[in-house]
């Protein structure tokens, strides 16, 4: 499938959309512990009724908007395609069962394996991060970029944990950023942690293992903001997935360098 710019824009447009439907749909089961039905896939690995619902809504969506493009979803997989729309429905599921307004709906769309649109929307935070490759990005439709701290002693850094590596080398990254003299922080939500670099809340987001869905959004956000953004979808990212750092360009060669990208 080959897609114009007007193919992009309207896709564009029509996630923004959806997005703010789907995060409709989880402030409904946000706060309510009779609706949330929480359960765990696996050592902090937390599910809600949410979850799928969401995911379910934005494929039936999908499908009615745009019916030759593919979705693949954290919730219930997918394969990859030429149009391809990844979605984690509920970024931070552990801070969305917990009340924690810190977690998002994450849509990013692949052209011929290109990141191309992301969308972040943040409905507790009343916020709603986008970008379209070659268009910039934005947060509530006003442009964004990242920050300009060439300072890694002035850095605030944040550093994602993933029960798939080692718990050693996840400590022994934190614990070479503080050496370094930055700040490290971890706040759950990878999509919105990339989304954060993008607008200057923090200078660097990096995982040492990280999914598909929890990063397709954000890496075209970040880069559309001025960050550098490691190369994600390589290898066999889509079973697999890949380590990820987004940071700003004057720490990048160190921070790059401490992750091993």
């Amino acid at each position: 499938m080959s897609l114009s710019d007007a193919d992009l824009a309207l896709r564009h447009l029509a996630g923004e959309a959806i997005a703010h439907e789907l995060g409709d749909l989880a402030m409904g089961y946000f706060g309510n512990g009779a609706k949330l039905g929480v359960s765990m896939k696996g050592a902090q690995d937390w599910l809600t009724e949410a979850d799928g619902a969401v995911e379910t809504a934005f494929r039936r969506r999908i499908a009615e908007v745009f019916p030759g493009d593919v979705v693949m979803g954290e919730e219930q997989g997918g394969a990859t395609g030429d149009a391809l729309w990844i979605i984690d429905p509920i970024d931070g599921t552990a801070n969305f069962a917990r009340g924690d307004r810190n977690w998002c709906v994450s849509i990013g769309f692949l052209a011929k394996g290109v990141p191309t649109i992301g969308i972040i929307h943040a409905p507790a935070l009343g916020e709603t991060f986008a970008a379209r490759l070659g268009q910039g990005a934005t947060l509530n439709r006003q442009p964004i970029r990242c920050s300009p701290t060439d300072d890694i002693g002035r850095a605030s850094i944040e550093v994602g944990w993933s029960p798939r590596r080692p718990i050693d080398a996840y400590l022994a990254l934190i614990g070479g950023f503080f050496r370094m003299g930055a700040s490290v922080k971890r706040s759950a939500s990878g999509a919105l942690g990339l989304a954060h670099v993008a607008n200057g809340r923090t200078d660097a987001y990096c995982e040492i293992h990280i999914n598909a869905w929890d990063v397709a959004a954000g890496v075209v956000i970040a880069a559309e903001a001025g960050a550098i953004v490691s190369p994600f979808f390589t290898g066999d990212w889509a079973a697999n997935g890949n380590p990820i750092v987004a940071v700003t360009p004057k720490l990048a060669k160190p921070v790059m360098a401490a992750v091993g990208v």
